[in-house]
């Protein structure tokens, strides 16, 4: 089956959730670049949660038939990315999502999504 990069987007937000996921952020940068239609960005407090968070999404969206076409970082835990191609999800401990600022660097003042976290 077929996935649109809505349907794959909000996938990786329920894995990021499943997971408690912090700071949850859906960057939509389609008119920006040519390299994805979203950007997911994600913060975890450990590395520990952070190669869960990554490893959730991978096999979330593995179950579902949507295979990535790469992944960086997570062993190392402090920033990994899953690449889906329309979708890129990235996962930082706290210290580098503040280093990196992607919902800065990739925000064009209405095109960033911030998801609630669910209690």
């Amino acid at each position: 089956m077929e996935f649109t990069a809505e349907q794959i987007k909000d996938m990786v937000v329920e894995a990021c959730l499943d997971k408690k996921a912090k700071d949850i952020a859906v960057i939509k940068v389609d008119h920006l670049t040519v390299i994805a239609d979203y950007l997911v960005v994600a913060s975890g407090k450990s590395t520990s949660q952070v190669k869960a968070i990554a490893n959730n999404i991978d096999d979330f969206l593995s179950k579902a038939g949507v295979e990535p076409i790469g992944r960086e970082g997570i062993p190392e835990g402090r920033w990994a990315v899953v690449d889906y191609g329309v979708v890129l999800a990235h996962v930082f401990n706290e210290e580098s999502r503040k280093l990196y600022l992607l919902d800065q660097l990739w925000s064009d003042g209405s095109n960033v999504t911030f998801v609630e976290d669910v209690k």
